[in-house]
């Protein structure tokens, strides 16, 4: 997801007179079409309207962060800590990689 251009911003931005004068259908279709509009009360963004599938976006990015931030912290908290690679964990627990391929995961 790439950050709006100028030009691209001033094209979204979209006054609330619109939905006033009964055009939110007309906005919610450029919505899905441009995936962005600003809505502007008094020269200033009050709401940024996205699509559906972008919002989905947006929120698969934050979670993405969060878990990354998570194994930062992980990370940083055990950097003194001895570390096993892979195969080695894999020896020392007994398993194969025919055992994981096996095992069902539940992702949430």
């Amino acid at each position: 997801m790439s950050q709006m251009s100028v030009v691209n911003m001033m094209n979204a931005m979209v006054p609330i007179t619109r939905f006033n004068k009964g055009e939110a259908a007309k906005i919610f279709d450029e919505v899905e079409t441009t995936g962005t509009k600003i809505v502007v009360k008094n020269n200033r963004p009050a709401c940024v309207l996205v699509s559906p599938s972008q919002y989905e976006a947006l929120m698969e990015m934050l979670s993405d962060y969060a878990l990354y931030a998570e194994a930062e912290r992980r990370m940083a908290a055990n950097k003194d800590a001895e570390n096993l690679s892979h195969e080695e964990m894999m020896k020392e627990l007994g398993l194969t990689d025919a055992d994981l391929a096996d095992v069902e995961v539940d992702i949430e």
